[in-house]
Formats: structure tokens, C-alpha cells, sequence
């Protein structure tokens, strides 16, 4: 998940090292592998690009306009620093209705529709108490925790997306508590867009992995020299461990499936001990405990980053009803002690990398 995460920085990139280890050949091949590869930095992450069957000056310009496109993004979709979600959120402060451009627009109807998916558990509409917790900062938080009483009165105004009023460009919002964070899904959305460039560019077989989160176009490939070529393999993935390091399972993703995970490893505030996540649940305003990672795959990144988070807040009892709501039939979630709960379709695709772990709960089909 990325409440907050535009922006942040990733301070270990010891963690990049064992990420770019997640990507790895299905198949061993008698001639090397001719791909193109570049990196870029932007959402506080490295964003590597891998390009199969594809010229490198044409791979060359392809990233660059996506490079482009995310450079807008980090600042138009960007929670706390100047941009336009920042004056809508001053907007909707100040009871205004607000124009908005066509580059922020679509982004307020899918969180509007993901949200009411979610029954309101993905709810990008909680940036106040994203901001109460520490998490508007490039820096991880640290020192005394919010008040309590505080995060009671922010939760108590009930900001949803459902609030939210759109008439053709023009935004307001009938409970200015609202104020927007779209760290839950804005990786996935920012991703799914850069497949629709690479595409545009005559891309046809590429991953993009943003610190662990996935999208992937057409299938992997091997070849020589500019003959390089898809050559049907599925895309062999690590599914990052709770813990931040290393993979827990690893899983062959199909022709343009993506694979999102939210968890507490990256993104999070220590106190005493206690390590407090950054999915911060909607209905009490408290981060999210019991759940340490939800692990979602989808052929729509911007679903499988918002489904990640609903997931992770409704916990090990109610992921699976919020899953079926959303149209999720891929899902993992690990507990704090461990436990697996997943699905029996996810279940069948998934091989665990150090055995099996201590308890594995499986849920009716989805």
C-alpha cells in the first residue's frame, strides 16, 4: 500500500537489492537473455523497468515518456506537497467546489468506485488522519504518538468518497473532512498507466516492479541480439515477505496479471517497541494490527493496490467477504503469528519458499 508513500524515501536500499531478486527466469536457455533494463526514482521507490523484444532506442523512449508522466503524477497526485490534490483538499476545507484536469479526474471516480467496493475499507478519503499519524512526511515518523483523543474525533467525521460530488469536472465534497490520500492505490494506478504508454510505444512484453509491487505486460522472453522475443513463459515472481526481506512464496503470474503487497515493513511508526502500520483502518482511525501483509494479484494494478489494503483492514475474519465484493479471486494475507490465509485458487498457484509456514487457513473459493 502507499498511504503516504508518494513522496517517501527509501532510506535502506539493501531492500532494493533482495526486491530486484524477485524477478526471475522461469526457464534456464541456452542463449542469453537480450532485455532491456533501466531504473527510475520516483514515489520514494526505484521503479525498474524490464523490456523484452524490443529495440533499445525504442525502450529507451518508451521509459522516458513514462518517466514524464510520472514526474506530473508525483506532483498533481501528491497528498501534502504543492499540487492540485493538495489545493481540491484546501477546496474541500473551505466548502468550494473545485475544476479539476483530466490527469486527476479519473483518479477521483476509480477511488470513488473501489471505495464503495470495499464497503469503505480502501477509503482515500481519510488524509487527516493519514497526517495525524505522522505518515505526510518523506521521513519515517517517530516520537510521541498522536493523541488519542484526537484520532477519536477525526474518525467520528466519517470521511468516505462516497461524500465526494462530481458534475462533470467539478468536484466538491458534502463533508469537508474530507481530504484526499491516494497512497492506497496511486502506485498501481501510476503503473497501470505506464503500461498503457509502453503499449502506445509498440511495447509488448515488460515488467515494472515499484518496490515489490508488480505489473506486467505481455510474457517473459529470452532471444539474441534484436531478434529477442516473448517465448510464452509466465513471469516467475517472489511474493515479498512480511518481514521486508526476502520472499515468502513465489508465484507465475499469466499474460498482463500484476501482484500487489500491502504491509507494515516499509512504511510504518515505532513506539516503545510497537511498530504501529501505516494501513490506517477507516472506522476507528487506528493503524491496522493482526494483519502484516496482503498480497493481491489482478490484471488491473490500481484494483490489486487498493484490494491489498481493503483486505488488510478487514483482517482474518472479513478479507474473504470484501474479496468476493471487490472481484479479488487471487489473495494471501499473513497474521502476525504467521498464519496464512488465502484462498483456494491462490492457493494452487502459490509454492512457498521455505516450506510450508506454521498454519495455512484456506477459504471457500472466491
Amino acid at each position: 500500500m502507499l498511504p503516504a508513500r508518494l513522496g517517501m524515501r527509501l532510506r535502506n536500499l539493501g531492500v532494493i537489492a533482495v526486491l530486484a531478486g524477485l524477478l526471475v527466469s522461469a526457464a534456464a536457455c541456452s542463449e542469453p537473455p537480450t532485455e532491456y533494463k533501466a531504473t527510475v526514482y520516483i514515489f520514494g521507490t526505484l521503479v525498474d523497468f524490464t523490456i523484452s523484444g524490443a529495440r533499445e532506442e525504442d525502450a529507451r523512449e518508451a521509459v522516458g515518456a513514462v518517466e514524464r508522466e510520472f514526474q506530473r503524477m508525483h506532483t498533481d497526485w501528491h497528498a501534502w506537497k504543492p499540487g492540485e490534490l493538495t489545493r481540491l483538499n484546501q477546496a474541500i476545507h473551505d466548502g468550494r467546489a473545485m475544476r479539476v484536469s483530466p490527469f486527476l479526474l479519473p483518479l477521483l471516480v476509480q477511488a470513488r468506485s473501489l471505495s464503495a467496493a470495499s464497503d469503505n475499507l480502501f477509503n482515500p478519503a481519510i488524509g487527516a488522519l493519514i497526517a495525524a499519524w505522522g505518515f505526510h512526511n518523506d521521513e519515517l515518523p517517530s516520537g510521541v504518538l498522536p493523541d488519542r483523543e484526537e484520532i477519536s474525533r477525526l474518525a467520528a467525521l466519517h470521511p468516505t468518497m462516497a461524500d465526494v460530488e462530481i458534475s462533470g469536472d467539478m468536484v466538491s465534497s458534502r463533508n469537508r473532512a474530507v481530504q484526499f490520500d491516494f497512497g492506497a492505490f496511486a502506485k498501481g494506478a501510476a503503473l497501470d498507466r505506464a503500461m498503457e504508454i509502453l503499449r502506445a510505444h509498440g511495447i509488448e512484453n515488460a515488467i515494472i516492479n515499484a518496490g515489490g509491487d508488480l505489473n506486467t505486460l505481455g510474457k517473459a522472453g529470452r532471444g539474441s541480439g534484436g531478434a529477442a522475443k516473448a517465448d510464452g513463459r509466465p513471469w516467475h515472481i517472489g511474493i515479498r515477505a512480511p518481514a521486508g526481506r526476502g520472499v515468502i512464496a513465489a508465484v507465475d503470474l499469466a499474460e498482463n496479471e500484476n501482484l500487489y503487497t500491502s504491509g507494515n515493513y516499509e512504511r510504518y511508526r515505532e513506539s516503545e517497541g510497537i511498530r504501529y502500520s501505516h494501513i490506517i483502518d477507516p472506522r476507528d482511525g487506528m493503524p491496522v494490527r493482526h494483519i502484516v501483509s496482503a498480497s493481491v494479484i489482478d490484471m488491473n494494478g490500481a484494483v490489486a493496490d487498493a484490494a491489498a489494503t481493503a483486505l488488510s483492514v478487514a483482517g482474518p475474519r472479513d478479507w474473504h467477504r470484501i474479496a468476493l465484493k471487490m472481484g479479488i479471486k487471487f489473495a494471501l494475507l499473513v497474521d502476525e503469528n504467521g498464519t496464512v490465509y488465502l484462498n483456494p485458487e491462490m492457493k494452487a498457484r502459490v509454492e512457498f519458499a521455505k516450506g510450508q509456514p506454521p498454519a495455512i487457513v484456506v477459504s471457500p473459493p472466491l
